[in-house]
């Protein structure tokens, strides 16, 4: 096991408070356990960025699907990129909007380059990657 490392980090007292209640709240016995979690996922996401490695995650986008053309060149787009997109959910939020979700796998840069080309498409309102690495 790690041995343990203490250091000191000067925080506004509302921001402590705000984050002791949050973590509280989710579950986390005390302080340094949530951190140590930020912190771990920090270094996890920084290091599928920047070093391209494999990885899995979810593309998720809330797009216009009365937007003309939209729902066919985002399929279209997916089927180009087949060998990273392994799945897809599609959820209708109201007349004409919509939630797609898509699980990813594959190199982070890679991984980058298919998100933004869907987020960029117009009529795609809002989109989010979240990816995390397959190794430690």
């Amino acid at each position: 096991m790690s041995r343990l490392y203490r250091f000191g980090v000067a925080v506004e007292d509302e921001l402590v408070e705000s984050f002791d209640r949050i973590a509280e709240e989710i579950g986390y016995d005390n302080r340094s356990e949530a951190i140590r979690d930020l912190m771990r996922q920090f270094v996890v996401e920084h290091g599928a960025e920047t070093q391209n490695r494999e990885v899995v995650g979810a593309i998720a986008m809330v797009f216009d699907h009365k937007k003309r053309e939209l729902q066919r060149k985002l399929t279209e787009y997916q089927h180009h990129h087949y060998g990273e997109v392994v799945a897809t959910l599609h959820i209708h939020l109201d007349e004409s909007k919509c939630l797609e979700i898509l699980a990813v796998k594959g190199k982070s840069g890679e991984i980058r380059k298919i998100a933004n080309g869907l987020f960029t498409k117009k009529g795609v309102l809002f989109g989010k990657l979240i990816i995390t690495t397959i190794t430690e």
